[in-house]
């Protein structure tokens, strides 16, 4: 199933969420654990979030730094394959990045992901890694996203980086993509950001899941100025519920997004991560619902490997 059909004439607001693969030397135990929970709520999806690999200098006894490259969780194809055969019924939307790929690379995760009968993907460009400032693309890689989405629109078309290739399969995904109700930060102002988001839709995407939100009229505005703009595709909003004291500081410091003044004011009177986490479901609730009222196709909730505030989100809203 496509989630393109289930959501561009809903019968009502889905429900989906976004897993983190664990650290290398974790278990598959342990996604099965993050889902279990959130089966009965029906998800339409579940998302499996890619990270690119990193860069580190270990320092040698000799006091020379030692540049190694790591890969700190599994990559979304052997993921996506053991959800999709523990849970046959539950659509499984791998993140497909430019970072760390060439366009052949990706070429062969395409078919990977086809030939397990993976049928939708979110298509990103990807954060640059932490010793980098700037993202920079592979040789032979992507730069941008919507060079990306038109790769695989290429593929679901036939088309090969091998023109020579016979017997060329043509592939079947539906590709979603990111929109940012406050503004991508590397984008000069919110134009031209909706400039490069309806690049990525007059490609081929499907749909848009957004960044994380907590004042939902960004988010009601958003909408309109992406119709404004001639992007009529669905547009799921994506939310994160509060679940630590620190988010207060870190996520408007990573995601560059802001904190309404009601919900910090709450979240600074809270002494433990507890009353955080507590403070977070009922604001996540209260967003929630006040969106299900507007008639979104869906909620699409991010997670950080541990499901509890969600379950409990989940229960009062679906």
């Amino acid at each position: 199933m496509k989630i393109i059909d289930k959501i561009k004439n809903p019968d009502r607001t889905y429900f989906s969420f976004e897993l983190l693969p664990p650290l290398k030397g974790g278990n598959i135990e342990s996604v099965y654990k993050v889902i279990d929970p959130l089966i009965k709520f029906d998800p339409i999806n579940i998302n499996i979030t890619y990270h690119q690999q990193e860069v580190i200098y270990k320092k040698l006894p000799n006091g020379l730094l030692q540049k190694k490259t790591i890969r700190k969780r599994p990559g979304t194809v052997a993921i996506s394959a053991a959800i999709k055969y523990k849970y046959p019924e539950l659509e499984v939307v791998p993140h497909l990045i430019c970072g760390g790929f060439t366009r052949s690379e990706t070429e062969y995760a395409l078919i990977d992901l086809h030939f397990l009968g993976i049928k939708n993907l979110l298509v990103l460009r990807g954060d640059p890694p932490k010793t980098q400032r700037l993202f920079r693309p592979e040789p032979e890689g992507h730069e941008f996203a919507v060079d990306l989405v038109k790769q695989i629109v290429n593929l679901n078309k036939g088309i090969y980086l091998d023109e020579e290739l016979r017997n060329k399969t043509a592939t079947d995904f539906s590709v979603g993509v990111a929109g940012y109700p406050e503004k991508h930060f590397e984008a000069a102002n919110m134009n031209t950001d909706l400039r490069y988001l309806k690049e990525k839709v007059d490609a081929g995407a499907d749909y848009i899941i957004t960044q994380m939100f907590f004042d939902n009229q960004k988010y009601f505005d958003f909408v309109a100025l992406c119709r404004k703009a001639g992007i009529d595709v669905p547009i799921i909003p994506g939310l994160k519920p509060i679940s630590a004291l620190t988010d207060l500081k870190l996520l408007p410091l990573v995601f560059h997004i802001d904190i309404p003044e009601e919900l910090a004011s709450v979240l600074r009177k809270c002494k433990t991560n507890q009353d955080a986490v507590e403070a977070g479901i009922e604001w996540a609730v209260n967003q929630s619902l006040e969106l299900k009222k507007f008639g979104v196709p869906a909620l699409h909730y991010f997670t950080i490997g541990n499901t509890e505030n969600i379950r409990e989100i989940a229960k009062q809203v679906f």
